[in-house]
């Protein structure tokens, strides 16, 4: 939803990543994501909080989320955010 006005929001959401030793089942993804369904955020907040979650559970490799937003005020959003571990880290 739109912080401001409560305007309900669609969007699709796209999450790629290279696991690291452990990945998210589809189920509890779909779950997690769920809750967004009531909640007002932006659209940079909610990409964010969504990678910040998935990095902080999941800490793979390399991850993007994008989000791909409705069209709101006649304006068609898309926003990206990732995270990459160091590569001497990652090995």
């Amino acid at each position: 939803m739109c912080p401001i006005t409560g305007q309900p929001d669609f969007a699709t959401m796209r999450i790629a990543y290279v696991p690291n030793l452990t990945c998210v089942e589809l189920k509890s993804l779909k779950l997690y994501l769920w809750k967004f369904r009531n909640e007002g955020h932006f659209y940079e907040d909610v990409t964010n909080l969504i990678l910040d979650d998935l990095v902080v559970v999941m800490d793979p490799r390399r991850i993007q989320v994008t989000g791909e937003f409705s069209v709101r005020g006649g304006i068609h959003s898309v926003v990206r955010a990732s995270h990459q571990k160091p590569a001497s880290l990652g090995q």
